[in-house]
């Protein structure tokens, strides 16, 4: 089991990132159709949980029944992934609507277009979500994406549909304008999703010289701790090359993260319903502490409010 467990260490992510994506380049590259790409998406997937079971993190994240968050994320998931698609569909209307293609690459191979998309979605994506850590209406939209107490492969796509069509429109409507081919956006979002998925995967990658350069692994665990503002770091998508270069890189946490130190402080309590994460945005306010609709009453508070409602006279007897 530890020769078993130490190759998934090292061969995961260059799995996902190069074998997958490269099939996905190839499906694309010649002329296949775009729904094969599915089934690759359902093998990055079951891979992740795969390797989180031979090569965990923590064994703790990996109690999906304890966590109870699996069917939220499952219907995160599956709406990401739909809008996602919908967004591709889309280019050719985009492009109908602004008919200016002077700037895109277009006599470029196909993996050169990728390449640049890649680098340029990457850079915009840390943009978005450094603003979404400073201002407070984008946090609460971003809070959904964090309030979740652990890492798993579906964490990276579980984000608010208003937050995501933000990233969509600032991330790649440019590119899309710019005059960026449906078959380069396709194998982009392809790659995009599977970065989430290496990013939040819970397995202990070894990433060897690449270590610290990449935004995967403990580096992205900084990012997730629910300690405060220490958190607001390590902004990257897949390079930390721009928070680097924008000061915002924390290479170690100033204590030894838990399985425990994951989520949203003033939200303890973060709901487990897809409709209500849908609906936190509208309740939950940045520095006003945890909302009362999510608050935990204590087993006294409980039994007081049935008093209160069946016995009143109990609890305000006639003077």
């Amino acid at each position: 089991m530890s020769t078993l467990r130490s190759i998934v260490r090292w061969v995961y992510a260059p799995f996902l990132m190069l074998g997958l994506t490269g099939a996905a380049y190839w499906v694309v590259a010649n002329g296949h159709s775009y729904f094969w790409l599915a089934p690759l998406l359902v093998i990055a997937y079951a891979t992740s949980f795969a390797a989180e079971r031979i090569a965990p993190f923590y064994p703790e994240w990996n109690d999906h029944h304890d966590h109870g968050d699996t069917t939220a994320n499952i219907w995160h998931t599956a709406i990401y992934e739909l809008s996602a698609l919908n967004g591709v569909l889309m280019i050719p209307l985009i492009q109908w609507m602004f008919p200016f293609q002077g700037i895109w690459p277009t006599q470029w191979p196909l993996w050169g277009q990728v390449l640049l998309a890649f680098l340029i979605a990457d850079f915009a994506f840390m943009v978005i979500h450094w603003a979404s850590h400073k201002i407070p209406m984008l946090w609460r939209l971003h809070a959904v994406h964090h309030g979740v107490g652990r890492l798993y492969g579906f964490n990276g796509v579980i984000r608010h549909p208003l937050h995501q069509s933000i990233d969509m429109i600032i991330g790649q409507a440019p590119l899309v304008i710019m005059g960026m081919t449906q078959d380069v956006a396709i194998v982009l979002g392809f790659l995009i999703t599977v970065t989430l998925i290496v990013q939040h995967s819970n397995v202990e990658q070894r990433l060897g010289p690449l270590d610290g350069y990449l935004a995967i692994g403990r580096v992205h665990h900084l990012h997730h701790v629910n300690w405060g503002t220490e958190g607001d770091c390590n902004f990257g998508l897949f390079f930390s090359f721009w928070d680097r270069l924008f000061g915002t890189f924390h290479a170690k946490p100033s204590r030894p993260i838990t399985h425990k130190d994951l989520g949203v402080d003033e939200l303890p309590n973060f709901p487990k319903s897809y409709w209500e994460q849908l609906l936190l945005p509208f309740y939950y306010k940045p520095g006003a502490g945890e909302p009362e609709r999510y608050r935990k009453k204590s087993a006294a508070q409980e039994a007081r409010e049935v008093v209160e409602k069946h016995h009143p006279d109990l609890l305000h007897p006639a003077e």
